[in-house]
């Protein structure tokens, strides 16, 4: 049996663990252990955890490292052969573990798994961090299957099949743990915001298989670190944005796509200003600021990054196009007659 470490990142989420932490106690599986990362938290979520499941791990640190310095630093506690990376605002189904298992058995020999990620407050429709696995357009522009920008699926079995993806959500990702050493963890400077993305983005570039298995399902809330619209989400968004296809993108790609990705930000940043977005407006020009001061650091872990291959983690589709100009707001309209 397949053994599970199961990690959560928490920093004074108390009122959460107290709602979604018994599920995770309560999964029915053989093999797992819950390790909670606590970032210096000052509302008592450690001693609650240990008074009421004394079975969970504590790795306690004396500061805010944030999701990805949260997660990589509570890894040397694992003991199981597959981590898992779980929000703290997940309810998961009592077979959850199960359909990862059985993912992990799949013909195409998977090293990163995303189960079906459906909504905590309308159960019947996917979430957006993830649904039903993770793409990238032509541009880099990330879609899921089940959420195409911020329009959600009614979850009506139409993804109920294992697929190949590009990206598994941060909400819930799972990952043999010698793959996850072997790619230095999560890339700390994203901070907050893609960073499961440039994670996944990397093992393909090392030839390892993503997948997403609908027989495992979890219900994330969501927007409770960087809610829609926020001035540090839409900060988070264009900077690891540019920093995560800079990394990434093979050379010839880069010096295509990268200026009109460029160009589509400062149509953004245009738009921001005409509207009197300000908060908007300043959080774009900052991403960008902070991205061309931070390009020297890029640049070196591009060049410790082997990029096998073709640019095969993005798509042929251009999402913008499709989605404003042609009306195509599905995975199955989207991606129709493309290839």
């Amino acid at each position: 049996m397949l053994g599970f470490s199961i990690i959560i990142v928490t920093w004074n989420g108390l009122d959460h663990l107290k709602r979604f932490l018994p599920s995770v106690v309560e999964t029915n599986y053989g093999n797992f252990e819950i390790i909670l990362a606590d970032n210096a938290s000052t509302d008592e979520s450690i001693e609650w955890v240990r008074e009421h499941y004394p079975s969970v791990k504590i790795a306690s640190f004396d500061l805010n490292y944030g999701y990805t310095g949260g997660n990589n630093r509570a890894v040397p506690y694992a003991e199981k052969e597959v981590l898992v990376f779980l929000n703290n605002d997940v309810e998961v189904d009592s077979e959850w573990l199960t359909g990862l298992e059985d993912g992990f058995s799949h013909a195409s020999s998977p090293s990163i798994i995303q189960p079906k990620i459906k909504s905590y407050s309308q159960k019947e429709y996917f979430e957006y961090a993830g649904a039903a696995g993770g793409y990238l357009d032509w541009l880099g522009y990330p879609f899921c299957r089940g959420r195409i920008l911020d329009v959600t699926e009614k979850d009506e079995g139409q993804y109920d099949s294992i697929a190949p993806i590009t990206w598994a959500s941060g909400a819930a990702l799972a990952i043999k743990k010698d793959c996850f050493e072997s790619l230095g963890g999560f890339d700390e400077d994203f901070e907050f915001h893609m960073e499961e993305i440039d994670l996944c983005w990397r093992a393909l570039n090392q030839g390892h298989t993503i997948i997403y298995t609908p027989k495992s399902t979890i219900y994330h809330l969501g927007g409770g670190s960087l809610p829609m619209g926020s001035y540090r989400k839409v900060y988070f968004n264009f900077r690891n944005s540019l920093y995560m296809l800079w990394k990434n993108l093979p050379f010839g790609a880069l010096l295509v796509r990268f200026p009109i990705r460029l160009l589509l930000d400062w149509v953004a940043v245009l738009r921001s200003l005409l509207t009197f977005r300000m908060d908007e407006f300043t959080a774009i020009l900052k991403a960008h600021l902070h991205f061309w001061i931070r390009l020297p650091l890029a640049q070196q872990k591009r060049k410790a990054n082997p990029i096998k291959g073709a640019q095969k983690a993005l798509s042929n589709v251009f999402l913008v196009w499709k989605f404003f100009a042609r009306g195509k707001k599905t995975y199955n309209q989207l991606v129709k007659h493309e290839s």
